[in-house]
């Protein structure tokens, strides 16, 4: 793909959200030699945690050689001579195909963030290849300490995105709450902490997740203990703030992921007033793949002069291809076995409107002798905790929507407000679908 966009920092140009931000120059402007530039960057890699006796000699006129480890470029090499990392435990790379979903970047790479050592070390161990496009517009402005209204799709790295640059300015050393991510599911909130005690594994970081629907106790005895990054849904969070268990006035970051799902009437009033506990120089990074009227007016309020990002050409992710097969109500479990059949399908995804829908349906599945768990907000925690999600980071995904007489205003609605087209299914497997 022919990418004209420079490199970092991010906001320069057109097409990447708000204008340049004060704090950074456009790129171009290095020093005037190959030589003087190399110098500045290893100088600036010099002041970082832990770096200080691990940096190249600079007073060589030539470049540094690159390695052959992995498929990583511009390594670091340790004061021993070993290339750090050659130590890493990489899993296996992912060879699947992506969309430009994630692969339309700068050409960014993670040290080019000067980040720390042990960052590093989890973000590659943790399978992050090189920056998505939300990473590269996110991470530089977040380290800097601005206010970010990001707009992205599901699926391409937003979690990273924000995780990455919390974990880069938390001290371990200091041990009070530094930094919140709020989300508006229990299950969001689980995957969420997963992500960060993973990338954080080298930086002794203590990582909390608390929601409804767990025990109060054990997250009372646990905010006894140190904790520098707490992530879980607002009333939760609320409820231990009230009770002073949960004391925020240190923490100095908050995340709202999935933003316009954060402010809908069933979470707003409690957002609202836990956002008071913090600390007035706050710094507040806002992600959603849609921005409705309640984001702006939350907007206008809370943040200070926000780095817009906006990387929404269309709503939907490229790699999901959209279907749809008119079928009577009478027809849809026929409907799945024969996608089943003919797709080849190995997992999939299905979404009931109720709760007595989705037992029915996972109970006549399991009869074709297909195996299969449900899952709704009726469950208990622990039964809810096997998600999975489908088109994540750029792969390929299938959606087929099964649409009765009565529903077919409601698709196009849908295709309007999506801004874009639901074919409808291929003839050979249509055919198979009706002819019983």
């Amino acid at each position: 793909m022919n990418n004209n966009r420079g490199r970092y920092p991010p906001g320069n140009g057109t097409g990447r959200g708000a204008p340049p931000h004060p704090d950074y120059q456009p790129y171009g402007q290095q020093p005037q030699n190959h030589q003087q530039f190399q110098q500045q960057q290893q100088w600036r890699r010099a002041q970082l945690p832990g770096n200080a006796n691990e940096v190249q000699n600079t007073t060589s006129s030539q470049p540094p050689v690159p390695s052959n480890d992995h498929k990583f470029s511009g390594s670091v090499t340790l004061s021993g001579g070993q290339d750090w990392k050659a130590t890493l435990k990489l899993p296996p790379p992912d060879t699947r195909y992506q969309t430009a979903d994630v692969t339309a970047t700068k050409g960014n790479e993670f040290e080019d963030y000067f980040l720390k050592r042990d960052l590093l070390k989890g973000i590659y161990e943790k399978g992050f290849e090189k920056p998505s496009p939300i990473q590269e517009e996110s991470i530089p402005i977040a380290l800097t300490g601005s206010d970010i209204l990001a707009r992205a799709k599901n699926g391409t790295g937003k979690t990273g995105a924000f995780c990455i640059p919390l974990l880069e300015k938390i001290d371990p050393n200091t041990n009070v709450i530094q930094a919140m991510i709020l989300v508006p599911t229990r299950e969001l909130a689980l995957q969420t902490s997963q992500v960060c005690k993973e990338l954080s594994k080298y930086l002794n970081i203590q990582v909390m997740v608390t929601t409804g629907g767990t025990s109060l106790r054990d997250d009372i005895m646990r905010l006894h203990q140190p904790v520098h990054l707490l992530v879980g849904t607002p009333g939760r969070i609320l409820d231990l703030t009230k009770k002073g268990v949960c004391v925020l006035k240190d923490c100095t970051m908050l995340v709202m992921d999935e933003a316009d799902k954060l402010l809908s009437a069933e979470f707003q009033p409690s957002l609202e007033e836990l956002i008071q506990f913090l600390p007035e120089n706050r710094q507040l990074l806002m992600f959603s793949a849609t921005f409705p009227v309640t984001v702006k007016a939350f907007k206008d309020r809370h943040l200070r002069k926000p780095y817009v990002i906006n990387l929404m050409d269309q709503l939907t992710l490229m790699g999901v291809t959209q279907y749809y097969a008119f079928v009577e109500e009478r027809q849809k479990v026929h409907c799945l076995n024969t996608l089943f059949s003919k797709l080849q399908i190995n997992q999939s995804i299905i979404f009931c409107n109720s709760v007595n829908r989705v037992e029915l349906l996972a109970k006549k599945i399991t009869e074709l002798g297909y195996s299969c768990f449900y899952i709704h907000a009726k469950m208990v925690q622990d039964h809810r905790n096997r998600v999975g999600r489908s088109g994540r980071f750029g792969h390929l995904g299938l959606a087929v929507n099964l649409v009765t007489y009565e529903d077919r205003f409601k698709m196009c609605q849908t295709e309007q407000e999506l801004g874009t087209e639901i074919k409808p299914i291929p003839s050979q497997i249509d055919q198979a679908i009706y002819c019983q």
